[in-house]
């Protein structure tokens, strides 16, 4: 069996990079970036006003004057005034550009203002450029914003959009098909038979998908019958970028997964990871060049092979920067008795300190999806038996 970290790395060796498109920014929301975002301007591309109030020169009360004519009213969009002496000030609203022979605002809870005259009030303290953004104290023209490989949220987007692009350049959304097999499985709102259980996996990954952005996810379902799950595999690998499929990867006799993806050209790149739980878990490419990942069909086992290997994976196929993995420590012991790296399920508790813990939440084996409820992911260990302490530190991995 491979270890964890070989089956990742033969993913990343075979896993297609996707293509790039180019899309309107409003559409942008959860892509992941293929160029490299460059300041369009000096940010802020003026001195700003920050505050209500009024603009004048600074040494304009250093020297005495403490009564200012207003000469007029600079609004935020409207082109600069300019100051026409020291002994004038201009009415500035917040966002307006300064104007100029300005170097000072003072706010309007600093001033009073009767017939056209502004008297600043007796504790007014002005220093030169109080209350006024700087042109280009952000970050000036050319300067890198955005890299390739940023996931965009709603930061990076309005970033985009203050550099004047009303496109850009994105990796295309994988196609999916989320495949579940099995004579047993009944849909949600069917009669259910005692001998059977309810399609769950199948929504639980599609939510996954959708929940990390991922729109472009189709699903079927496929009995146990070779013929039937050839033709609609062919159909699949021929109509898609990556099929995940739930059940039939372990040795049992119905377990058709693996030979019938080999029979239709797919070549294997491994099968069995040492880990608990997940050991089954089958990964190939087809002649089409679309990958496939066969998860095993135990509900738990479902969505941690999804949750620590394929969405990793997706994000990678789209060029997104890898990062390090986040780690928290466990909120108390656990043992376990397994010699495998082990995948426990914890929910998250913050203490009076405000740091986080993960609180382990053992399911009843990898078919007790029910036990995931409330969970924020998993944390991996390292092989035991062994006793880890609270404190303990591991990787997490959310949903």
């Amino acid at each position: 069996m491979l270890t964890i970290a070989e089956a990742e790395e033969l993913i990343g060796q075979h896993l297609p990079c996707l293509p790039v498109e180019s899309l309107p920014l409003a559409q942008c929301s959860g892509a992941v970036l293929r160029e490299n975002v460059y300041s369009e301007r000096d940010q802020p591309p003026f001195d700003r006003v920050v505050m209500d109030g009024i603009a004048l020169h600074s040494a304009a009360p250093r020297e005495g004057t403490r009564r200012l004519r207003v000469q007029a009213m600079q609004a935020a969009g409207d082109a600069p005034l300019t100051l026409a002496s020291r002994s004038s000030c201009i009415e500035v609203m917040t966002g307006a550009v300064l104007p100029a022979g300005c170097d000072a605002v003072v706010p309007v809870e600093q001033i009073t203002v009767a017939d056209g005259v502004a008297q600043l009030a007796a504790d007014a303290s002005i220093e030169p450029w109080q209350h006024v953004h700087r042109r280009g104290s952000d970050t000036r023209q050319g300067s890198l914003l955005l890299q390739t490989g940023t996931r965009l949220a709603a930061p990076e987007v309005a970033i985009a959009a203050s550099a004047g692009m009303a496109r850009i350049r994105v990796s295309h959304q994988p196609a999916l098909a989320v495949i579940s097999t099995g004579n047993e499985l009944v849909e949600p709102g069917e009669a259910v038979l005692p001998h059977q259980i309810r399609r769950s996996n199948v929504y639980g990954i599609i939510a996954a998908l959708r929940c990390h952005g991922f729109q472009r996810v189709a699903e079927d379902h496929v009995r146990d019958d070779p013929e039937a799950l050839q033709s609609r595999l062919r159909f699949h690998l021929d109509t898609h970028d990556v099929l995940i499929l739930s059940g039939g990867v372990s040795a049992g006799r119905f377990d058709l997964v693996p030979r019938v993806l080999t029979e239709l050209g797919a070549r294997t790149i491994f099968h069995r990871v040492a880990q608990r739980p997940g050991k089954p878990l089958w990964f190939g490419v087809a002649p089409t060049g679309a990958a496939v990942f066969a998860l095993p069909g135990n509900p738990v086992s479902t969505l941690v092979c999804l949750t620590r290997y394929v969405i990793p994976a997706l994000f990678a196929a789209m060029g997104q920067a890898s990062s390090q993995p986040e780690k928290i420590a466990l909120h108390g012991p656990f043992e376990t008795a397994t010699d495998l790296p082990s995948f426990l399920p914890v929910r998250m508790e913050v203490d009076e300190w405000g740091r986080s813990w993960a609180v382990p939440c053992p399911t009843n084996g990898s078919g007790d999806f029910v036990a995931l409820g409330g969970t924020e992911g998993f944390v991996e260990l390292p092989p035991g038996p062994a006793t880890f302490p609270k404190g303990f530190v591991a990787r997490l991995y959310r949903w």
